[in-house]
């Protein structure tokens, strides 16, 4: 079942020509959107399916700096300011609030981690507090597990995935873009080496400028002109409570991690557990993923799915050249791990006493599209002019959006990075540099 979204209207007619047209309707297509207008560029965003069909409405809602790897932590502060200012930028309620994350443990190395990252905490201003065993017990019973200690990441937070994305769409549309759902790409015009337009089943549309924000979808769409990107995309299972009483806002332990919607209810998870489906994408690939795969492969399962046959990763989007494949799979809505659904549902009620009677409302299932180093991609294609790549985030992209849509416009408007650009450039993954694996 795909979470609610809220609804946004579509411009039903195409332009004929735009300064830029982003490909993708999730959190970065729409933020980079949003910021794109904001300088005043004419901007067409499409969306094979509905604004936030996919990942962005189907994540945690964590919008955090605390345990980022060093390269994302400039790009993770821009992403807090603005997600700070967006709400009175936009007139509208994005649910992103500074509550606050806390974090429990009984794994000694795990705390060790923790207390190893306070050097780049330290680095970056960041406050976050260690805690002792008593006080992590204060924070989440310890019913099912006797916590060894946890921490307090001070400024942290959350966002709400139903409402984020479609905000920064109408956002944009309020600065003069025009959102076309429904309204799959099919592929680049291209000119002498260079992007100048874009051909989606609904027309043509002349562009300087093409932004790819595809999510899963993205390294099919690239393959197709030539490009590249070494992706894979992580199966989850998420769920969603009723209404129910307030145990805290943002919390972390071995068992679930939880998040309270601004309606009362929480979505809640299990970190780390997930399945990475065989597919020919991922054959071609693993060179590249072995080692984060070896790094977490306790807690990420191999299986072979529906994926290897239909899908951004499948036999056909490898080896295939359809046009036509983005909008025969509108929205990727995986079924939930119908196991995992049970075990979360059972280690809340088993933890928190409050939530003895908690009732289960939906559970989904998700792709989280991720690179070999685990960090995005936000780069200018070198052998491609006029286009540019975001995507990639590997399981960051709803905190790091807004920061993410404003370096994919620095880089296409020809503006001083508002970050360093080059952790992020596509070559990095390509070229033979080493692979460092950053944490998810």
């Amino acid at each position: 079942m795909s979470p609610v979204v809220r609804s946004v209207s579509s411009d039903e007619v195409l332009p004929k020509a735009v300064d830029v047209v982003v490909i993708g309707g999730g959190i970065v297509g729409t933020a980079s959107a949003y910021f794109l207008a904001k300088r005043g560029f004419s901007v067409a965003l499409l969306e094979k399916g509905h604004v936030a069909c996919e990942q962005s409405s189907r994540s945690w809602g964590w919008c955090r700096q605390q345990n980022r790897d060093p390269r994302e932590m400039p790009l993770s502060l821009i992403s807090m300011r603005l997600w700070a200012n967006l709400a009175t930028d936009i007139g509208q309620d994005l649910g992103f609030r500074r509550t606050g994350l806390i974090y429990t443990t009984d794994n000694a190395a795990m705390l060790a981690y923790w207390e190893a990252w306070r050097p780049t905490a330290k680095e970056f201003g960041v406050e976050t507090h260690m805690l002792s065993a008593a006080e992590a017990g204060r924070q989440i019973p310890q019913a099912r597990r006797k916590w060894l200690g946890g921490l307090h990441s001070v400024a942290d937070g959350k966002g709400e995935p139903a409402i984020a994305a479609p905000a920064l769409a109408e956002g944009a549309r309020a600065l003069g873009a025009t959102i076309h759902q429904n309204c799959a790409a099919r592929g680049l015009d291209v000119t002498n080496g260079r992007v100048t337009g874009i051909h989606t089943e609904k027309g043509h549309i002349r562009a300087d400028a093409v932004l790819c924000a595809a999510g899963a979808w993205a390294s099919g769409l690239m393959r197709r002109h030539g490009v590249i990107f070494p992706q894979a995309s992580v199966r989850q299972t998420v769920v969603r409570s009723k209404p129910t009483a307030n145990v805290g806002e943002v919390l972390y332990c071995p068992d679930v991690a939880m998040t309270r919607r601004l309606d009362g209810s929480y979505t809640m998870a299990i970190s780390g557990r997930a399945t990475l489906e065989i597919t020919p994408q991922g054959i071609r690939f693993a060179r590249e993923f072995l080692p984060q795969f070896i790094k977490r492969f306790k807690s990420v399962k191999l299986r072979l799915g529906s994926s290897f046959y239909g899908g951004p990763e499948s036999l056909g989007a490898l080896f295939g050249n359809d046009p036509t494949i983005f909008e025969r799979n509108r929205v990727l809505d995986p079924a939930p791990n119908r196991r995992l659904v049970k075990i979360i549902m059972d280690n809340v009620r088993g933890t928190f006493p409050q939530l003895a009677g908690l009732e289960l409302d939906q559970a989904w299932g998700a792709y989280v599209d991720c690179t070999p180093d685990a960090i995005p991609v936000i780069s200018g294609i070198d052998t491609l002019g006029g286009l540019y790549l975001a995507a990639g985030c590997s399981g960051h992209g709803f905190g790091l959006g807004p920061g993410v849509g404003y370096l994919a416009a620095d880089l296409i408007t020809n503006e001083t990075p508002s970050v360093d650009p080059s952790p992020f450039r596509l070559a990095r993954l390509t070229d033979g540099s080493m692979i460092k694996v950053g944490p998810l």
